[in-house]
C-alpha cells in the first residue's frame, strides 16, 4: 500500500501544475503561451543558479557544520538569497524582454504556473525515475551483481518507504502545491514593476522568495518534515493573500470605431452644376 501512496505522490507532483494551469486558463482565458514562457524562464534560471551554488559551496566560503544556529542561518540565507536573486531576476527579464504583452493579472498567474509548475514536474519525473530504478534493482538476479554497500542502501531505502506513514509519503506533492502558490504570488509581484513603474516590487519578490527558502532549509534541519510543511502551509496562505490583493481586471482593449457608411450611388446628386459645365468648356 505504501508503494501506491508514493506512486500517487509522484503522479500528483506531475499533474497538479497542469490542473492549476487549466483552472487559470478556464477562469481567466490566459494563453498557454505564458505557461510555456514561465517554464522556460525557470529552466534558464537554473542554468545559472545551480552552477553558482555549486561554485560557492565548493569554494569553502560557506560553513560545513550545521549544528550551530549561526552556521545554519548563514547557509539558509545563502540558499534563499541565491534562489531569490536568480529566479526573480529571470522573471523580471522575461517580462522586460520576452513576455512584453504579459501586463495583466491573468497572464502573470499563468506565467507563474509555468515557472513553479515545471519545477514540480521535473522533480516528479526525477523522483519517479529513482523509484522505478529502486524497484528494478530490488531483484535477486540484479542484487547479486551489486556490491554489498549498494545492496545495503537499496534495502534501507525500501525499509524507509515501508516504515513511513501513508501521509508522510504525500509530502512531496503537498510541498509542490505550496511552492506553486508562492510562485504565483511572486510572478504577480514582479509584474507590478511594469504595472506600477517601481523596481521596488522586484526587491520585494526577492526578499519574499529568500524567506520562503530559509524557512524550508531551517525547518527541515531543525523541525523535521511535518513541522516544515506546516510552516510552508501558513506561508502559502500569505501567498494566496498576495495573489488576491494584487488581483486587477484585465485591461479592456477598445474596439475601433466603425467607418462611416458609404452612401449608395442612388443617394448621390450626380447632376452637373452650371459652374462645372462652364469649367469643362476650357479643358
Amino acid at each position: 500500500m505504501n508503494y501506491f501512496f508514493l506512486s500517487l505522490n509522484y503522479a500528483l507532483m506531475i499533474v497538479l501544475p497542469l490542473i492549476v494551469a487549466i483552472v487559470i486558463r478556464r477562469r481567466t482565458g490566459a494563453s498557454w503561451r505564458f505557461f510555456f514562457i514561465g517554464a522556460v524562464t525557470f529552466i534558464v534560471s537554473q542554468l545559472f543558479h545551480i552552477p553558482f551554488n555549486m561554485a560557492v559551496q565548493n569554494s569553502g566560503i560557506l560553513p560545513d557544520d550545521m549544528s550551530t544556529w549561526t552556521n545554519l542561518l548563514i547557509m539558509a540565507l545563502f540558499l534563499g538569497l541565491s534562489a531569490g536573486v536568480f529566479e526573480e531576476t529571470a522573471r523580471y527579464l522575461t517580462y522586460r524582454f520576452w513576455a512584453k504583452d504579459a501586463r495583466s493579472w491573468s497572464s502573470g498567474m499563468m506565467l507563474g504556473a509555468g515557472h513553479g509548475g515545471i519545477e514540480a514536474i521535473i522533480l516528479g519525473l526525477l523522483a519517479t525515475f529513482g523509484f522505478v530504478s529502486l524497484m528494478v534493482a530490488n531483484n535477486e538476479a540484479i542484487l547479486a551483481t551489486i556490491p554489498e554497500e549498494q545492496q545495503a542502501i537499496i534495502a534501507a531505502s525500501l525499509a524507509e518507504i515501508v516504515n513511513t506513514p501513508w501521509y508522510g509519503l504525500l509530502l512531496g506533492a503537498t510541498e509542490r502545491l505550496f511552492a506553486i502558490a508562492a510562485h504565483l504570488a511572486l510572478s504577480v509581484m514582479v509584474l507590478q514593476v511594469f504595472l506600477r513603474g517601481s523596481i521596488r516590487w522586484l526587491f520585494a519578490a526577492i526578499a519574499y522568495h529568500t524567506v520562503l527558502n530559509m524557512i524550508a532549509v531551517i525547518g527541515i534541519t531543525r523541525l523535521g518534515p511535518y513541522w516544515t510543511e506546516g510552516l510552508l502551509a501558513v506561508y502559502s496562505l500569505l501567498s494566496l493573500a498576495i495573489i488576491f490583493r494584487l488581483r486587477a481586471p484585465d485591461p479592456v482593449v477598445a474596439e475601433p470605431e466603425p467607418l462611416p457608411e458609404t452612401p449608395a450611388a442612388d443617394d448621390l446628386n450626380l447632376e452637373p452644376t452650371d459652374e462645372a459645365l462652364d469649367r469643362s468648356k476650357y479643358t
